[in-house]
């Protein structure tokens, strides 16, 4: 129970963390160094989470999409709102 605990707590963060980037990232040239940084911020974060939660490392394709979807939806926020 504990790990699947753990794991849908990880998955919900690993999206939570990646909505404002997106909505940053957004708002950037395509390419420009400020629109890489906002991919690959949350990255060492969401290792540090994974690595604290004990979630085992055959999920991190599962937490990569659920970071992409993050991405994603505060992308599509962040368009929307300008």
């Amino acid at each position: 129970m504990t790990e699947t605990f753990n794991l849908l707590w990880m998955l919900l963060l690993c999206a939570g963390v990646n909505l404002p980037f997106g909505r940053w990232r957004s708002r950037q040239e395509k390419f420009s160094f400020l629109w890489w940084l906002f991919i690959h911020a949350p990255v060492p974060l969401i290792i540090a989470l994974r690595v604290y939660l004990h979630v085992h490392w055959a999920f991190i394709p599962l937490c990569v999409a659920m970071a992409a979807l993050g991405q994603y939806l505060g992308g599509k926020r962040g368009k929307n709102r300008e």
